[in-house]
């Protein structure tokens, strides 16, 4: 029989899966907006309309996505005690 993972091991995947799909959307996100730069053709002179709220809409996104993701980060391993600065939890050694 397979042993339970205890809370903070839930938490620590949780966190992981959850960090990758950001990162993931991230990516996709600046793919879109360089290959929209670099490959679609735009009036000579200026930027159609469309693409600058296209953009616009997408710059916001990834700065919300950072964000979340420095968040998420920051907050890893926080919620436990290492006095000895071992990386392994005061309660686990």
């Amino acid at each position: 029989m397979k042993n339970r993972l205890t809370p903070a091991e839930l938490d620590a995947r949780l966190k992981f899966v959850v960090g990758c799909v950001l990162a993931g959307v991230l990516t996709l996100t600046t793919i879109g907006v360089l290959y929209a730069l670099v490959f679609v053709t735009q009036p000579i002179g200026a930027q159609a309309e469309n693409d600058k709220m296209f953009f616009s809409v997408l710059s916001s996104v990834a700065t919300f996505i950072t964000g979340t993701l420095a968040g998420l980060m920051i907050s890893t391993g926080r919620n436990t005690d290492d006095k000895n600065g071992n990386g392994i939890p005061d309660d686990e050694e």
